[in-house]
């Protein structure tokens, strides 16, 4: 198996296990993340992941992927993966990438499709697909330029700029650099705090696609949730 799930009480951590690759995506990859998107479709929040600690997505597995040799079978073969990264952007809660070693080409891609981007403080992550004179084909050219800017992202991908954790973080790629040994605990204690609280409710209202009185009702759904009173509880009792 490439891919592998966990789920624990809310949380969905979906992690892509090819080392002997650098956990590039290959054909088999892409049929094994629809499957699992499948089963976490209840989670509260999602991780993303790479198996070990030097990749988390090098990019499409070339040595596979270079059976496609038609103009027909790229657009279907880009299609299909940018099909998952767009699942993997409206997933209905918040969706973490765990930056655990490098993201490049494609792995950037798959990076910037989730909310929220976590990394260890000696990763890289580029959209270096000019390398291959290439150009990005999941989506991640798009979601680059919302997160950057057009201009910052032109630049960053018509270069294929590699850049370390702290230069993304400056620039808005990353939004959050932890030390590499407290990487696994810091992303984990991230991911159960958005499982275990209302961000997918949220989530949904930045998203600007809800109405006022949706976002109201949504607000209202929680205020008379047992949830919220024991919550409340608890707070007013710390004045008594």
């Amino acid at each position: 198996m490439d891919v592998d799930l966990e789920l624990d009480d809310g949380l969905a951590v979906i992690t892509i296990d090819r080392p002997e690759a650098r956990n590039a995506i290959a054909p088999a990859t892409m049929d094994e993340l629809d499957k699992v998107l499948d089963a976490a479709a209840d989670a509260r929040a999602l991780v993303i992941r790479g198996a070990g600690d030097r990749a988390f997505v090098s990019g499409g597995d070339l040595k596979q992927l270079a059976r496609i040799r038609t103009e027909d079978e790229a657009v279907a073969m880009a299609l299909r993966m940018r099909g998952i990264c767009d699942r993997l952007a409206a997933f209905p809660g918040p969706v973490i990438a765990a930056l655990n070693g490098h993201a490049l080409g494609g792995g950037a891609e798959v990076a910037v499709a989730a909310d929220i981007r976590v990394a260890a403080d000696d990763i890289r992550i580029g959209f270096n697909q000019t390398a291959l004179a290439i150009m990005p084909a999941w989506g991640g050219a798009e979601r680059l330029a919302a997160l950057v800017g057009r201009g910052r992202a032109l630049m960053l991908a018509g270069a294929g700029t590699l850049l370390g954790a702290d230069e993304a973080l400056r620039l808005g790629l990353v939004d959050l650099v932890l030390p590499r040994d407290g990487f696994e605990q810091g992303w984990r204690a991230l991911a159960r705090s958005l499982a275990t609280r209302p961000a997918q409710e949220i989530k949904q209202v930045m998203s600007g696609s809800v109405p006022a009185q949706e976002a109201a009702r949504a607000f209202a759904r929680l205020w008379v949730a047992d949830e919220h009173w024991q919550a409340a509880e608890r707070v007013m009792s710390r004045g008594k």
